[in-house]
């Protein structure tokens, strides 16, 4: 083959490979841009007779979600059951995928049915999707499935249960309340010969804090350090989060010291229970100080962030750093209620800062991603203002 012959070739390669990751990528957009809930499913199915299409789990579980999220749940079932249809459902990983989709979406009777038709699609159970259908119990919070699952089907598929498996059990006793009974599964693992890690622990820190168990809470900290397990910032987080319910704000504040002297950077869940934590004893001065730290250390605030400070500066008077919150809030296209805004539109505009009253309509307005339909209070003409005569 001549020089010229390899180079067309090679060209000729180049430009189809080019073109393809360009029609995958058009594929990706399309979805990922569409906002009508119909539209969506029918541009969802047609992208899927792209084989790189469905290797994208990241679209799957955007998608899904978002149907979950406006309660669509048939087109959910519509989407997932057209993925049947294509071989990829004789492997095992694809199978996983539709279960745990079903799962988080509360369809467990349709999880289930994807795991038990494995078999005539010659698809291989194994411990991946037993773990698989034990989670999609827990997420779809069929808690009185867990039990047949994790008793039964090991010696049906002749597997053993893993630490994943244990794990998920622990999370769901939580979910029940049974939390005496999670805490009893670290003794089951052990005569199992396995070693309970930081999410075995985390979940029962979660448990126990968030019920405002403490002292249990520290009961399952020291076994989880005998254990010689590491408490990581979720640790740390549940941790904050048991303090706070008990108003130990200063504790809240040692605890973070404490993380920092370990090298562990508390992220915005443990920077907003300490900002609640001044919200909640009215300390204005320390709950701005807060924000700012976040800001100072490049945590970037979430919507509970805004929900929380924004109500509290009305509150306490400071318009000002309100009103640059809610600037803040349409920079980053949240979704907060329109009524909270609303009420800082007025405030202002109650206050004579009428130009920063009328810019929060104005950006509600414009806001491309959810238009806020915001109202500049009626405002006294000048002739109605009362003379100073």
């Amino acid at each position: 083959m001549s020089f010229s012959q390899l180079l067309q070739r090679a060209f000729s390669t180049t430009t189809q490979a080019s073109c393809a990751a360009a029609t995958n990528n058009s594929l990706f957009t399309v979805v990922y841009k569409e906002r009508n809930l119909k539209r969506l499913v029918e541009k969802f199915k047609k992208s899927s007779e792209a084989y790189r299409f469905r290797t994208k789990s990241g679209i799957y579980e955007d998608t899904v979600r978002r149907l979950a999220s406006a309660k669509r749940f048939k087109w959910i079932e519509e989407i997932l059951e057209d993925q049947k249809k294509y071989s990829d459902i004789s492997k095992e990983g694809f199978a996983v995928r539709l279960i745990s989709l079903y799962g988080k979406s509360g369809m467990f009777d349709n999880a289930q049915k994807v795991f038990d038709e494995m078999p005539e699609r010659n698809c291989e159970r194994t411990l991946l999707s037993f773990n698989a259908l034990l989670a999609a119990c827990v997420n779809s919070r069929k808690f009185d499935k867990v039990d047949g699952v994790f008793r039964d089907l090991p010696e049906k598929l002749a597997i053993e249960p893993d630490l994943v498996s244990y794990n998920t059990v622990i999370k769901a006793f939580c979910g029940m309340d049974s939390l005496d009974s999670a805490v009893s599964v670290l003794d089951e693992m052990k005569t199992k010969g396995l070693k309970p890690d930081v999410i075995s622990f985390n979940t029962l820190l979660n448990a126990f804090y968030g019920k405002g168990r403490f002292a249990d809470g520290e009961r399952i900290w020291d076994l989880m350090e005998k254990n010689y397990v590491s408490p990581d910032i979720r640790s740390y987080n549940a941790k904050l989060l048991g303090l706070f319910k008990d108003k130990k704000t200063k504790e809240v504040v040692d605890l973070i010291g404490e993380m920092r002297a370990k090298g562990i950077e508390p992220d915005v869940f443990s920077f907003n229970l300490v900002i609640e934590s001044f919200v909640k004893s009215e300390n204005l001065e320390e709950a701005k100080q807060w924000y700012n730290e976040m800001k100072k250390c490049e945590c970037v605030p979430n919507k509970t962030t805004f929900e929380k400070l924004i109500p509290f500066l009305r509150k306490q008077g400071d318009l000002e750093f309100a009103f640059e919150l809610c600037e803040e809030v349409f920079k980053r296209r949240f979704l907060l209620d329109v009524a909270l805004l609303q009420r800082v539109v007025e405030e202002l505009a109650k206050a004579s800062k009428i130009e920063e009253a009328k810019k929060l309509v104005e950006l509600g307005k414009t806001n491309d991603y959810r238009r806020y339909r915001l109202k500049l209070p009626e405002l006294p003409s000048e002739s109605e203002v009362p003379s100073d005569k």
